[in-house]
């Protein structure tokens, strides 16, 4: 650890990193939040992976990777919420094709690209130690953009995610808000990228949450520890793979990953020690 904070002291590139870092985190906490309570992992799976279509057809055509992936999330997005409103019947099935063929869609593109892109492989994978400070940038505005749209429609988001029907009968347009908290989510899937990865970006989109979830039960409580928890997770792990030179992305889910089974063990005993003790009172 003493060797990591001495390198974050002098080399730029890791000072670059941890803010990718954090500021990646504040939007897991808060969006992934939303995914957990509302149990929409799999949508917002189907939302990540469709994003590499577009990160192929960018670097096909010349542009930035990551305004790619942010118009491919909003997209999938929008397609994956029209089908889980209108067509539940065959929703899994639906929303399945749309994760494989976005996928199959950036390969075709990386495949024809002059040269081959190979550095695309670090947003399959993620490599937070390569963040270009223009990215660090692109994070924070859409980070920006996350917090002002939670804070303007808060109560919305609350009605919508806990009792459609009853949001409804208040007269809030459920669609518009439920389309709205998808294309937030591909806000934050884009913003997880250069940190695990699209393989690994539902694991750290969700894990802090469901974390957070076992202590609390206040949807902002929830944000703000999941928050706290992924900023711990991302600078832990880049301190656990600096010194062995380990890949910080995996490094991050996994400590994420052994978090989450220690404090669900840890939360099982606790609830049947309380059902005991109240099974045992008079």
């Amino acid at each position: 650890m003493t060797e990591f904070l001495s390198a974050v002291a002098e080399q730029s590139f890791l000072q670059m990193s941890l803010l990718a870092g954090l500021l990646a985190s504040l939007g897991c906490g808060v969006m992934g939040t939303f995914v957990v309570v509302k149990r929409i992992t799999f949508l917002a799976g189907g939302i990540a992976h469709s994003v590499l279509a577009g990160m192929g057809a960018a670097v096909y055509f010349g542009f930035d990777p990551l305004l790619g992936a942010l118009m491919a999330a909003i997209v999938s997005a929008l397609l994956i919420g029209w089908i889980r409103l209108n067509w539940k019947t065959q929703e899994d099935t639906l929303i399945g094709a749309i994760w494989a063929m976005g996928m199959a869609i950036g390969l075709l593109f990386i495949s024809q690209t002059p040269g081959y892109a190979s550095s695309l492989t670090s947003y399959l994978f993620g490599n937070i130690l390569l963040v270009p400070e223009q990215d660090v940038w692109f994070m924070a505005i859409l980070d920006l953009l996350l917090l002002l749209v939670v804070g303007l429609f808060y109560r919305q988001f609350l009605a919508v995610i806990f009792d459609e029907e009853f949001a409804r009968l208040r007269g809030v347009p459920v669609s518009f808000f439920y389309l709205l908290l998808l294309c937030l989510i591909a806000v934050t899937v884009v913003l997880l990228i250069h940190v695990v990865g699209l393989i690994l970006v539902i694991a750290l989109l969700t894990l802090p949450a469901a974390i957070a979830g076992h202590y609390v039960h206040s949807l902002g409580g929830m944000m703000l520890i999941a928050t706290v928890l992924g900023s711990s997770f991302t600078v832990g792990g880049l301190a656990l793979s600096y010194s062995p030179n380990l890949p910080a992305g995996p490094t991050i889910i996994l400590l994420a990953g052994s978090a989450y089974v220690l404090s669900a063990i840890f939360s099982h005993y606790r609830l049947r020690r309380r059902a005991r003790q109240s099974l045992s009172m008079p």
